[in-house]
């Protein structure tokens, strides 16, 4: 299986890996340790360059595989062969504002979990944006603003991160771990990746973040609607 460095280090932007396969039918290798985020829980997959022997081939995406993360190499370009060594290089344009904006989800959850008790029932986001819906019965323009400035406030106190990764057992006795209405991880896993937001928010994640909740930069609740008579849905925006 791929070593996941991004787990542990999400600013690591070069790495070295060997090739540990190659499918060649959907033009996609398995390397035996990365740095790409592969995709999951709303967060896109990175992209990025894999350089070998003279030679530069551009990843169209990562994704999660049976035997590791599959890297897809766009279709003009060579593949290494197995066994080579190569250089990976993360977009970290993309990943950057991948990380601000999935720290930004986080901070949102916490305030309204803080604030409110309302569990999230989903959500999704891209650079820079994003959406999360709320178990909230009523959601209003006043109550928005009210969350618009509790968010900007935890901004702007410059609350640590943390990464850690746990037993299953462990991380299973942390009180409110799982803020999804539903228990979204497969029974299988062994581990548990925890990301703590210094005094606010503590929950299962495997995606990256940024180091501080001050490189999120202001963030904006553009907009709100509601998807059902306890379900509301927030928008928000980051600047660049």
């Amino acid at each position: 299986m791929t070593k996941l460095l991004y787990q542990t280090d999400s600013y690591l932007k070069e790495f070295q890996a060997k090739v540990v396969a190659v499918e060649k039918e959907t033009h996609a290798i398995i390397l035996d340790q990365t740095a790409f985020y592969p995709g999951g829980g709303g967060q896109v997959p990175d992209k990025g360059l894999l350089r070998f022997n003279g030679k530069e081939a551009r990843l169209a995406r990562a994704k999660h595989g049976l035997d590791g993360i599959l890297h897809f190499i766009e279709p003009e370009d060579a593949l290494p062969e197995i066994d080579s060594e190569v250089t990976g290089l993360v977009d970290w344009d993309l990943r950057y504002k991948t990380m601000r904006t999935h720290t930004a989800m986080h901070i949102l959850c916490g305030v309204i979990y803080r604030d409110y008790g309302a569990h999230v029932t989903g959500g999704d986001m891209e650079p820079l944006k994003g959406r999360m819906d709320f178990e909230f019965e009523s959601l209003s323009a006043d109550l928005v603003g009210v969350i618009d400035a509790a968010v900007n406030k935890e901004v702007a106190a410059s609350r640590p991160i943390r990464v850690a990764i746990l037993p299953r057992e462990e991380a299973f006795q942390i009180p409110d771990l799982i803020r999804t209405k539903i228990n979204l991880l497969p029974e299988g896993i062994k581990e548990v990746r925890t990301v703590e937001i210094i005094g606010l928010d503590l929950q299962a994640d495997g995606g990256t973040h940024v180091n501080n909740t001050s490189e999120v930069g202001t963030i904006h609740v553009v907009d709100y609607k509601s998807k059902g008579k306890i379900n509301k849905r927030i928008y928000v925006e980051l600047e660049e």
